[in-house]
């Protein structure tokens, strides 16, 4: 079995989705795909207790060839970077599938064929070590995050579909060109084989590659100023749309980062890190002071994740280890805490229809098990201490004033905006006075809600007051990545 794990993630959840596509009845399907991802997510816990931290290099490792005549093999491996993405993923899936449980009513099989479509291809994204197999499921992703927004969205969802499809295959063209180019220069399309020759690139030719990399990537972080499609991605999209496009897919921007640009480019990442770092800390900046002029729950949510992918972003090109291993921890909390953000503003937009905070203040007086979530979500997102946020920011900043103390003062204006949005949200939705609306018949959580959003808040508290377990996972492959990076 654990020769085979990674197979087994990839190809179970495609498994799950051909039996979905013959199931008819709706309510038979809704239990079969959250079931299946459930056992997926239970399948994908031996990469965890599996997983030899100590043991530098990739494990589970899987190679066989695919296409020899061109040098292409399936080939598959982690090392603890991927491990918690891999995770985080199996994680997310089931919420996304419990929170659409009475959301969706439409044409349920495809949505949830969509949904285990991409766990799929997610997970064979993070645990690729051949760059065509790479590509093979960033794009396969793709496709059914776009018919996510295009066909379950919003008013607007055709818009947000096609400028998220537009902006993404423009990332995608670059990312080709760059695999096309490497494959010139070392003869391979191994991933391993090119983190290995990084070194040896020239200058003129790394910082090429760089560029097409990091535009790629960039694009899916989102870094400022490529961030215009999340927005109304996130407003249009369904609640589990939103609810994986922040917590998982964003992830792919970041994870590219460390295992492409600056292994594989290392002279490039050291010569272009100051003008990551700038838009990083402007990002920070950006989207705190653009989440705290929002109105709407889901704008502000979409916004605040691009001030928090800036410190993952700042955090990796810091190349400290305490920088690497806050923007690790950053992405995987990011994941966590926003996920939880965007279920609860899905649960308010099903009973009131309205996302508008003037309209659903005063609501929370009414949901009390609701506004202890929610509670418990923006003290995480405004990284207050014993919440998993906290741990991640903190080490980005520890590494961002050994870096350049000037960058990390004028973030502080960012962080000080998130505890101003993230409090004037909590204040507003559960203590507020409502406008002309009456919210004393809004129910309160039924137990479907409460079990999608208890294991999110487990980890926000298990990562505040425990982080160790998760640090301890990262650290080794971390300090490898800064190894090759010639630190």
């Amino acid at each position: 079995m654990k020769e085979h794990l990674l197979s087994v993630l990839i190809f179970a959840p495609l498994a799950a989705a051909a039996v979905a596509a013959a199931i008819s009845n709706e309510r038979v399907l809704r239990w079969w795909a959250l079931l299946s991802s459930l056992a997926i997510a239970v399948v994908s816990v031996p990469l965890y207790t599996g997983y030899i931290a100590t043991q530098t290099g990739f494990q589970f490792v899987e190679r066989c060839s695919w296409i020899p005549s061109l040098k292409i093999d399936y080939h598959l491996g982690v090392d603890g970077i991927s491990v918690l993405l891999i995770l985080l993923t199996t994680l997310i899936t089931p919420i996304c599938v419990a929170c659409s449980w009475t959301y969706i009513s439409k044409r349920v099989k495809e949505f949830m064929v969509c949904m285990l479509v991409m766990e799929a291809a997610m997970i064979g994204v993070f645990s690729a070590l051949d760059l065509v197999l790479f590509y093979v499921f960033w794009e396969a992703m793709l496709i059914p995050m776009t018919l996510l927004i295009g066909v379950w969205g919003g008013a607007r969802k055709i818009y947000a579909a096609l400028k998220f499809f537009i902006y993404t295959m423009a990332g995608s063209v670059l990312l080709l060109v760059a695999i096309v180019a490497l494959r010139l220069q070392v003869g391979t399309f191994s991933i391993p084989d090119m983190m290995a020759a990084g070194s040896g690139f020239g200058h003129s030719f790394q910082l090429w590659i760089f560029g097409a990399f990091f535009l790629s990537f960039a694009i899916k972080v989102p870094m400022f100023p490529f961030h215009t499609w999340l927005p109304a991605a996130h407003v249009e999209a369904p609640t589990a749309g939103s609810v994986v496009l922040a917590s998982v897919l964003l992830k792919m921007g970041t994870y590219g980062f460390l295992r492409f640009c600056l292994p594989i480019t290392p002279y490039a990442a050291h010569t272009l890190a100051p003008v990551v770092l700038v838009f990083s800390v402007i990002a920070i900046i950006y989207g705190g002071l653009a989440a705290l002029g929002q109105s709407d729950l889901k704008k502000l949510v979409a916004y605040s994740s691009v001030a928090h992918m800036g410190f993952a972003t700042f955090g990796i090109f810091s190349f400290t280890q305490s920088g690497l291993e806050g923007a690790t921890l950053v992405m995987i909390n990011h994941g966590v805490t926003t996920g939880a953000l965007f279920v609860c503003v899905g649960i308010l937009y099903e009973r009131l229809h309205t996302r508008d905070i003037g309209v659903l203040a005063g609501v929370g007086k009414y949901m009390p098990v609701f506004s202890t979530f929610l509670g418990l979500a923006c003290l995480s997102s405004m990284a207050f201490p014993g919440t998993n946020s906290f741990v991640g920011e903190f080490l980005v900043m520890v590494a961002g004033f050994s870096v350049s103390k000037t960058l990390m003062l004028c973030a502080v204006p960012g962080i000080v905006a998130a505890a101003a949005y993230n409090l004037r949200m909590l204040q507003k939705v559960c203590y507020g006075s409502p406008a002309n609306r009456d919210h004393s018949a809004v129910a309160d959580l039924n137990l479907r809600e409460i079990l999608t959003l208890a294991p999110l808040a487990v980890f926000i508290v298990w990562i505040g007051f425990h982080p160790q377990p998760f640090l301890d996972v990262m650290r080794d492959s971390l300090a490898h990545v800064l190894a090759q990076l010639g630190r």
